[in-house]
C-alpha cells in the first residue's frame, strides 16, 4: 500500500474515533434527567452552595418546565436567592412560582416568603417606606388566602410592626409640618395617624400633638372635642392626666370668651401650602 493511501486510512480512523466519542458524550448528556439534576441542585442547596444551586435550578426551570420537578426547582431557586440576602430577586422568583405553578403545594410558603422578602428590605421609619407598604400588602394577601396556615400569627404580628413604622413616619411628618408652621398639613398628618394607625403607639401621641397645636392656634372648642374623643378611645392611657390638664386649659379659655366664636378670631391654621414630605 502506498504512503498516501496509508495516511488516508489513519485520518479516517481518527475521524471515526472522534465521531464515536462524540456520540458517547452526547448519550451521557442525555442521561442527565430532570430528577438527577434536581437531586444535584438540592444537594448543593443543602450544602449552602447557593450560587451553584441557582445555576442548576435555573437549568431545570428553563429546560424541564413540564417536568414534575419544575415547581420545586423554581421554589428552591427563590430560596437560594433569599438565603443569599438577594431579597428583590427572591421576591421576583417566588412570584414566578405563584404565577406559573398556582397548584403547587409550595404556594402558601412562597406567598409568605414574598412578603418576608419585602419585610427584610423595609427600613426604619425615618426612611422611605416603599418596601414596608409592599410587605404589608403581601402579608395581608397571605392571611386572606391562607387563613389557617400556621404562619398567619407571625404574618399578623409583622403587619402590626410594619404599620407601626408607617405610623412613626407620618407622625414625624406631622411634627415637621408643625415646626415649619404648615399647620393644616400638620393637622391632616396627625389625623391620618389617629385614624389609619389607631392601634399603634403613635396614635395617642398624634392626638396630643393635634390638640396642643389647636390650643396654640386658639381653636379651643375643637381642641376640647378632640380631648373628649381621646379620653373615650384611650380611657387608661398614660397621657390621660395630660389630656385632662389640656381640657382645663381649653375650657378656661372658652369660659373667658377666647374661642372661635369670640370677637377675637383664632390664629390661622394655614399660612402657606405645605411641601411634600
Amino acid at each position: 500500500m502506498s504512503r498516501p493511501a496509508a495516511g488516508h486510512l489513519v485520518i479516517a480512523g481518527l475521524l471515526a474515533s472522534l465521531v464515536l466519542a462524540g456520540c458517547g458524550s452526547s448519550e451521557a448528556v442525555k442521561q442527565v434527567t430532570a430528577e438527577d439534576r434536581f437531586k444535584h441542585a438540592k444537594a448543593l442547596f443543602d450544602d449552602k452552595e447557593y450560587l451553584e444551586a441557582i445555576s442548576e435550578f435555573n437549568v431545570i426551570t428553563v429546560q424541564d418546565q413540564g417536568s414534575a420537578f419544575a415547581a420545586d426547582a423554581q421554589f428552591y431557586l427563590a430560596e437560594s436567592r433569599f438565603m443569599r440576602g438577594e431579597y428583590l430577586l427572591s421576591a421576583f422568583e417566588y412570584n414566578v412560582l405563584r404565577r406559573s405553578y398556582p397548584a403547587s403545594p409550595r404556594l402558601p410558603e412562597s406567598q409568605y416568603k414574598i412578603a418576608l422578602s419585602y419585610y427584610n428590605l423595609s427600613p426604619g421609619w425615618p426612611l422611605d417606606q416603599q418596601y414596608t407598604k409592599k410587605a404589608i400588602d403581601e402579608f395581608q394577601s397571605f392571611v386572606e388566602y391562607f387563613p389557617k396556615n400556621s404562619l398567619v400569627p407571625d404574618a399578623d404580628a409583622k403587619i402590626k410592626e410594619l404599620n407601626g413604622r408607617l405610623a412613626g413616619k407620618e407622625y414625624q411628618t406631622a411634627r415637621l409640618y408643625s415646626t415649619m408652621e404648615y399647620y393644616r398639613a400638620a393637622l391632616m398628618s396627625y389625623e391620618e395617624v389617629i385614624e389609619k394607625y389607631h392601634d399603634t403607639e403613635f396614635a395617642p401621641l398624634a392626638f396630643q400633638g393635634k390638640i396642643e397645636l389647636l390650643i396654640s392656634r386658639n381653636h379651643y372648642r375643637e381642641a376640647g372635642t378632640e380631648i373628649d374623643r381621646f379620653l373615650t378611645r384611650y380611657p387608661n392611657s398614660v397621657l390621660k392626666s395630660r389630656m385632662e390638664s389640656l381640657k382645663q386649659t381649653a375650657d378656661g379659655q372658652i369660659a373667658a370668651g377666647h374661642n372661635v366664636d369670640s370677637n377675637a378670631p383664632p390664629k390661622p391654621i394655614l399660612p402657606a401650602e405645605a411641601p411634600q414630605p
